[in-house]
């Protein structure tokens, strides 16, 4: 029941840190292109204002339970060495630390990236993850 709970929580706020990132690249971006310079940058800020307040905990969310699960998931390596299932775990798990890392870090310390400034990286890891979790239960 725990596992269950953590693993829907970790759906849950994964739903809400990619939702932002498809919004903002699919939408506001594009708004903001839209509109007269001043406007769009008003538009948008007066988004992100609230934007802030949700997403980087809900990419904390994510990680703290993605790290939760890992033991379980990940089980034990067999005498043969690393499964399949195992080693895109592996990379699933580095790619989402490296997010939270990148998150943690601008939140917190608020020093920002000096590469991959915009939302398309972070949003290009998030697809990346979402295919190997489902690549990672074939074979």
């Amino acid at each position: 029941m725990f596992f269950t709970l953590i693993h829907i929580t970790h759906l849950l706020a994964a739903f809400v840190y990619g939702g932002f990132l498809f919004t903002d690249i699919l939408f506001m971006q594009k708004m903001q292109k839209s509109l007269p310079e001043k406007e769009g940058a008003a538009c948008r800020e007066a988004i992100m204002v609230h934007v802030r307040k949700v997403v980087p905990y809900a990419l904390f969310v994510v990680v703290g339970t993605g790290i939760v699960m890992f033991p379980v998931v990940f089980g034990e390596v067999g005498a043969e060495g690393l499964s399949h299932m195992q080693m895109v775990l592996l990379l699933k798990a580095f790619l989402g630390l490296w997010l939270g890392l990148r998150g943690f870090m601008q939140k917190v310390f608020k020093i920002n990236p000096w590469l991959f400034k915009s939302h398309y990286f972070p949003f290009t890891l998030v697809v990346i993850i979402i295919v190997l979790s489902q690549i990672m239960w074939v074979v």
